[in-house]
């Protein structure tokens, strides 16, 4: 059994995307493959087959490898809920909320589960493919760190180390990284690899040359930079579009301070007739078909910021004028009279008052409600499959006209009386090309255009398994994978 780790001399190296990348490729190679990730700490999350909450990128990963994703592929997950805490996520369970200096402390018992996970995955599948989180030269990080080095020295693992060259500064960020990690962990380093390079490679070359003099150390390879590829992001929001056709849908999310799920608007992103525009603070919502308010990890304080912005005054504005709304999730709970935390579990205990457009209330519990769900929209009796990962429990008069008849006999959501308005807690809605083409209906677009999300994620799935075959030493990838 075989675990190689990917780490980065930074955040958004290009870790998730090489890690997807290599697990396509050992696939082809005919051999089962399972992706793993420590530790995350990201608002975009997924459902697992065995109802528990994974970051998103390991869900795409484990596409990859052609698996249904599992709590053991990311064991820990933290979802900041502020600043300075967050909620703490151990085999796809909330288990606490802490601060950082608290969760300092808890890593030792959160490193329990990262081996027991590990240990189960690498008794079933020939090659675990690690991703590591940030970089493992954080000197304030790396006491306790289960993360990165931490974890490679407990599994002895090796280690391949990823830099983005589009950031400039590359041979500084590989070096240096390399200098600050310890004897054993420098030894662990198997190679270098280039991320997003454009040019002419025979310009890097003297680099290239120079820094395996300098290190002793081989550069496996240098990834192009690629335009048009489209993964799901594990934290940053993806604001790319895709060319546009003519006749466009405008739709308008504001981005919230703690924003969850934002990977729900990637079809609208990739749809040819969509112009989807997120709006930051101090931004103004422009003129739109739709509005959506998307999932929130803290809804009381985001409820908070939109109206320091402006914002609920410019949706009402919006409805006036015959504009539609749709709110997932934590958008879902802010349309109706109350959010209550009695609780505290998403900042000081209270209650704030809703936007009011829908008639039913909702209050935070301790357990969270983790599903994988399949039904029809109320829109065209459209066919649409999603998840649920919410607190909240609601309930009120306007939820006896569902938004989603579900097929395990549940409904879900509201759609107001005058068509105007939908709320749902289903994410994920516009992956499916029956429910996502429904939607842009209501929201106006006539002759929409069905397109196939998950075709594309497939699509490029095997796009960057084909630039590791291009452009990476794959014998040095078969040894270190024991393939």
């Amino acid at each position: 059994m075989k675990t190689l780790m990917v780490q980065g001399t930074t955040s958004d190296a290009g870790k998730s995307t090489l890690v997807t990348a290599l697990c396509r490729w050992v696939k082809r190679q005919g051999v089962s493959v399972v992706p793993f990730k420590p530790q995350n700490m990201a608002l975009n999350s997924a459902v697992t087959a065995d109802g528990g909450e994974i970051g998103r990128a390991q869900a795409v990963q484990a596409q990859a490898c052609g698996l249904e994703p599992h709590t053991d592929m990311n064991p820990v997950l933290l979802k900041p809920n502020s600043d300075t805490g967050a909620q703490v996520i151990i085999h796809g369970r909330a288990v606490t909320t802490m601060n950082a200096v608290a969760y300092h402390d808890y890593k030792a018992i959160a490193m329990q589960a990262v081996l027991a996970s590990h240990e189960r995955l690498s008794k079933t599948y020939p090659v675990v493919m690690v991703e590591g989180a940030g970089s493992p030269a954080e000197i304030n990080l790396r006491a306790g760190d289960i993360a990165n080095m931490g974890f490679a020295e407990a599994v002895d693992c090796p280690v391949l180390l990823i830099a983005d060259i589009n950031r400039g500064g590359v041979f500084a960020h590989l070096v240096g990284t390399l200098e600050l990690l310890s004897p054993s962990e420098q030894a662990r380093i198997k190679g270098f690899i280039i991320n997003r390079f454009r040019g002419d490679l025979a310009l890097l070359q003297p680099g290239l040359d120079w820094l395996e003099v300098r290190t002793g150390k081989p550069v496996v390879g240098v990834l192009p930079y690629v335009m048009d590829l489209h993964l799901e992001a594990e934290d940053g929001l993806d604001q790319r579009q895709a060319d546009k056709a003519e006749q466009l849908l405008k739709v308008v999310v504001p981005v919230l301070p703690r924003i969850s799920n934002h990977t729900d608007f990637d079809p609208l992103r990739l749809h040819p007739q969509v112009d989807l525009q997120f709006v930051g603070p101090g931004q103004a919502i422009p003129p739109a078909d739709l509005i959506i308010l998307p999932g929130s990890k803290s809804v009381r304080s985001d409820l908070a910021f939109l109206r320091a912005n402006g914002w609920e005054t410019a949706i009402h504005r919006h409805l006036r004028y015959g504009g539609k709304l749709l709110g997932i999730c934590g958008g879902l709970q802010m349309l109706g009279r109350h959010v209550h935390d009695p609780l505290g579990l998403e900042g000081a205990a209270g209650s704030s008052a809703g936007l009011g457009l829908l008639d039913f209330e909702t209050t935070l519990e301790r357990e969270k409600q983790l599903r994988n769900v399949r039904g029809r929209l109320a829109l065209e009796d459209a066919e649409v499959s999603g998840y649920e990962i919410h607190a909240g429990v609601t309930v009120g008069p306007a939820l006896e006209y569902a938004a989603v008849h579900l097929d395990d006999g549940r409904c879900d959501g509201a759609l107001s009386l005058d068509g105007q308005i939908v709320g749902t807690y289903l994410h994920g809605l516009f992956e499916s090309p029956a429910a996502s083409s429904a939607f842009l209906r209501w929201a106006g677009l006539e002759d929409v255009q069905a397109v196939d999300y998950h075709g594309l994620r497939e699509r490029d799935i095997e796009w960057l398994a084909d630039l590791v075959e291009r452009h990476l030493d794959t014998g040095l990838l078969r040894e270190l994978c024991g393939i």
